[in-house]
């Protein structure tokens, strides 16, 4: 019984020793990334509740990972290339079961979200919940790893965010569009909340963050399809106020940066990006920039891919990989691989001050 406790003891004390061991190794050989925002971003934590705004059905997914996810294209999303830049797993879903151990981060984000509580509200996982998730994930990872360590891993990571779509875009799809004389309100209502939120992670030891304009909101096929076929354009009003927000946002990371001691950014540019997507599709090796590959109506502008809401015929084309648009609102796995490539090693006039490369590499 004695040697039995002895080797019983000398067990623990290894397996505690290699914990320990391996856990320096993590915070000493990688960066650990933490993603926040809405369908973009999402990885599958909209299967984990009952919602309307899904993705875990076929079509999606169909290019890479051959079944659906819960993604919102049909291969990959941007924080999925990010990850293997960094050399790192695919990060998860915060809301997928499992035993987390969240050392290489983790993923928040949810379909249908925005910085307003109030938008699609009861029906996603809004940015304040999800930064209520991160605390949680902090707590977590001071008790696995202690304060030190854990501090170590928050300040070395890289938060990524991309919110503020759905909350301009869904009282269009509403039919209850904010009015232009309330513009600058509105975006500073959804500024204010997307800045305090990235002050809630700096307070959590986060230092490096990277963010994406909306740019071109009003090309998307879902917005596109609302203009009368005959001027065939863009909706003008949608980008307009995505414009407004855009250069707040701007406004608000330079405020932050001169404020807040170690505070990183990259913010990159999607104006250019989506306007060359559309305009000179050959530069990224698309051949469509107007309509979705799969969805119904004009440009597959009405959102019916998959046939599960509430609508039950689409179309699908032949190759995802000719599109700029998966689906009615989201982007292929060729469009976001491109994104990616941009995000993390872009030069100044798509990324700045930083790349996301530069932000990995830098302690």
């Amino acid at each position: 019984m004695e040697s039995l406790r002895f080797l019983l003891c000398v067990f623990l004390l290894c397996a505690n020793s290699d914990i320990q061991i391996r856990g320096h190794d993590l915070l000493k050989d990688h960066v650990a990334f933490f993603i926040f925002g809405d369908s973009i971003f999402d990885p599958g934590n909209n299967n984990y509740f009952n919602t309307t705004a899904q993705a875990n059905y076929p079509p999606y997914g169909e290019t890479f990972f051959k079944y659906p996810t819960g993604r919102f294209s049909d291969g990959r999303i941007i924080p999925d290339f990010i990850a293997e830049y960094a050399k790192l797993p695919l990060i998860p879903p915060y809301l997928q079961p499992g035993n987390h151990q969240f050392t290489y981060g983790v993923n928040f984000a949810s379909g249908g979200a925005g910085a307003l509580v109030e938008t699609n509200q009861g029906l996603v996982i809004d940015l304040k919940t999800q930064i209520s998730y991160f605390r949680k994930v902090v707590k977590l990872l001071r008790q696995n790893l202690g304060d030190a360590k854990a501090k170590t891993l928050l300040s070395r990571a890289v938060y990524l965010i991309m919110i503020g779509t759905n909350d301009y875009g869904s009282p269009i799809l509403a039919n209850s569009p904010v009015p232009k004389s309330l513009w600058d309100e509105f975006v500073g209502m959804v500024i204010g909340n997307l800045t305090a939120s990235i002050e809630d992670i700096y307070k959590l030891r986060g230092r490096k963050f990277g963010l994406l304009s909306l740019g071109q909101l009003g090309c998307r096929p879902i917005l596109r399809v609302l203009v009368p076929a005959n001027l065939s354009s863009c909706y003008e009003e949608a980008t307009a106020l995505a414009d407004l927000h855009d250069r707040a946002l701007s406004k608000a990371l330079q405020e932050l940066q001169s404020r807040l001691k170690g505070f990183k950014y990259a913010y990159q540019n999607m104006t250019l990006f989506l306007s060359e997507g559309v305009n000179d599709l050959s530069k990224y090796g698309l051949k469509e920039g107007k309509a979705a590959c799969c969805g119904s109506g004009r440009y597959r502008g009405v959102c019916s891919c998959g046939g599960k809401r509430g609508l039950t015929e689409y179309e699908l084309c032949e190759n995802p990989n000719e599109y700029l648009f998966f689906d009615c609102a989201h982007f292929t796995d060729r469009a976001n691989s491109k994104i990616a490539e941009l995000m993390w090693s872009g030069n100044s006039s798509v990324i700045g001050p930083y790349n996301l490369k530069e932000l990995f590499s830098t302690y």
